[in-house]
């Protein structure tokens, strides 16, 4: 599963091995850095070369991409959509089945809560991922939060699975998704 928060001066990306009982490992952690005075194109390749060299290497299945949301800075916003839709046409190319998650669905689901801070986000992702230091920058971690948010999210339901051997973060997006379907 590879995790992507994208960006045109810093693109995440994260990604992790998810097992059947949602225990997941680190894999890779980066971050793609492009120059803020570069032209657009230039930036949008470094990107996608960075993204492509993951894939080549690591060979995740699937894609988890930040959904773009509305920010009041349009040049943000207008950076970070370009910055997703290459990722998603670099799953495309890949044969990679692609998602896009929106930043409160990612929070909610390793945090427990929609609102967290970044330093919470960042705590977690260590924890379900038993790392001895916190990924860095954000961007890294924000990746790697939505590769398992992903992962958590799409896992089939299995019988018999023990309620108590999930994570809070993982038992609270449990009880969150069941009581938007009702």
């Amino acid at each position: 599963m590879i995790g992507i928060d994208p960006g045109l001066t810093r693109c995440g990306v994260g990604i992790v091995d998810v097992a059947p009982n949602r225990s997941a490992s680190l894999v890779h952690v980066g971050v793609v850095r492009s120059a803020p005075d570069a032209p657009i194109a230039e930036r949008l390749r470094i990107i996608g070369a960075g993204i492509r060299a993951a894939i080549q290497e690591f060979s995740p299945h699937v894609m988890a991409v930040e959904r773009v949301f509305a920010q009041h800075n349009r040049s943000t916003v207008m950076g970070t959509a370009q910055a997703s839709g290459v990722a998603l046409m670099i799953a495309a190319e890949h044969g990679l089945t692609a998602a896009t998650h929106t930043p409160s669905e990612v929070k909610a689901a390793i945090t427990g809560y929609g609102s967290a801070e970044k330093l919470q986000v960042q705590t977690m992702v260590a924890r379900v991922l038993r790392l001895t230091e916190l990924p860095k920058p954000a961007d890294a971690a924000d990746a790697l939060a939505l590769a398992l948010c992903h992962a958590w999210r799409s896992a089939p339901a299995r019988p018999g699975t023990d309620p108590d051997a999930l994570t809070p973060a993982q038992r609270a997006w449990r009880d969150a998704e069941r009581s938007v379907r009702r």
